[in-house]
């Protein structure tokens, strides 16, 4: 269910995305906080965008948990991921995370049983 929403500055600063989401992806599922395979991540870069009124780079997650974890959970998911990107992204002027509650009454979802790639190569 967690659902990682990425923003981020078009820039020549930044390495191919696939390694920086596979990165969060080890990153989130490390903590124990949120299961590896529950994991959604995707990503949209801007072209038009300031950072306090200029336009320096910036990469913004934003992370969306069904309502339950702790604080020190979610501070936990916050600093891995931000601990994360740093190492990814040294050039970046502004790395930021938000992790955000969803009602569990409010959130639906409709999901196909697919095999994952691992099952369909076996």
């Amino acid at each position: 269910m967690p659902h990682i929403v990425c923003h981020y500055s078009a820039s020549s600063d930044m390495p191919p995305l696939g390694d920086v989401m596979l990165g969060l992806h080890r990153a989130a599922a490390s903590t124990g906080v949120v299961q590896a395979d529950d994991l959604k991540i995707r990503a949209q870069s801007f072209a038009d965008y300031l950072v306090a009124g200029e336009e320096r780079s910036f990469f913004h997650v934003a992370l969306y948990l069904l309502a339950g974890r702790t604080p020190e959970q979610k501070e936990r998911l916050s600093i891995a991921l931000r601990q994360e990107l740093s190492e990814l992204l040294p050039g970046i002027t502004s790395i930021s995370i938000d992790i955000r509650d969803m009602d569990p009454l409010a959130y639906k979802k409709r999901l196909l049983d697919i095999p994952s790639r691992s099952a369909r190569q076996a």
